[in-house]
């Protein structure tokens, strides 16, 4: 179900200071009113602006929407306990001059828990892949790995997701190549002739193509709007 709820958000942050005869109560009406239909709501209490700069065509919007509404009671599970996981990702993500809302990818891969193991090996919050977390510099033993520790996983994928930007300089293609790898990406962009991901996607595997989709349904979910910062400062 789609409905309305206010934005208190936005509400706390007019601040109405003591204006005798200069702000009318039908004006205050009007302002609240303004921003009541502002926002839509997905059924929960998550809301997503209906005009958004991201370029999601009609489809991937109603993915969201339904993604949201199918998986809501889980997303809130793991709203309710990413507080922790999300401060440090942040600061990891700051140093690495990256877009902290990357820290969403680790909710997709793992709904950020330490111990998911994956069908294939893959092990962590960032499920990352044995050979790729050497790479990275964690150390995976019989007694230990580094896959399983929050913050060394972290800075690792951050640095495998710098990489990656670097490569391609594009989130989506970024996106599709942590879960498919740079190589099916470069394949898809030769067999495509373009580097816009909506155009290439129907070469890539149909995990990967929902991959992406998941992240800017999740991303939704906890910001209420999809803008990611395009760009990556030097660190």
């Amino acid at each position: 179900m789609i409905g309305y709820i206010w934005p208190m958000d936005a509400v706390k942050s007019l601040q109405f200071k003591a204006m005798p005869n200069l702000v009318s109560l039908k004006n205050i009406s009007a302002t609240c009113v303004f921003l009541f239909m502002a926002v839509s709501v997905v059924d929960g209490g998550t809301y997503v602006e209906v005009k958004d700069r991201a370029p999601l065509n009609k489809h991937v919007k109603q993915y969201v929407r339904t993604y949201i509404q199918q998986n809501r009671k889980n997303l809130y599970d793991i709203k309710r306990r990413s507080s922790s996981p999300f401060v440090m990702m942040d600061g990891v993500f700051r140093h690495y001059g990256l877009p902290v809302q990357l820290k969403y990818l680790a909710v997709v891969e793992s709904e950020l828990r330490t111990k998911a193991v994956s069908e294939v090996g893959a092990v962590g919050p960032w499920q990352l892949m044995p050979e790729t977390a050497r790479i990275l510099g964690l150390k995976i033993n019989s007694r230990y790995d580094e896959r399983k520790n929050y913050y060394k996983s972290t800075r690792a994928a951050a640095r495998h997701l710098k990489g990656l930007h670097e490569e391609f300089g594009d989130w989506f293609l970024v996106f599709a190549a942590y879960n498919a790898g740079d190589g099916a990406v470069n394949s898809a962009i030769r067999q495509s002739g373009t580097k816009d991901f909506w155009k290439l996607q129907k070469y890539l595997p149909g995990e990967t193509r929902e991959y992406v989709k998941k992240f800017i349904a999740t991303y939704y979910f906890f910001e209420g709007a999809y803008n990611l910062p395009a760009a990556v400062k030097a660190w």
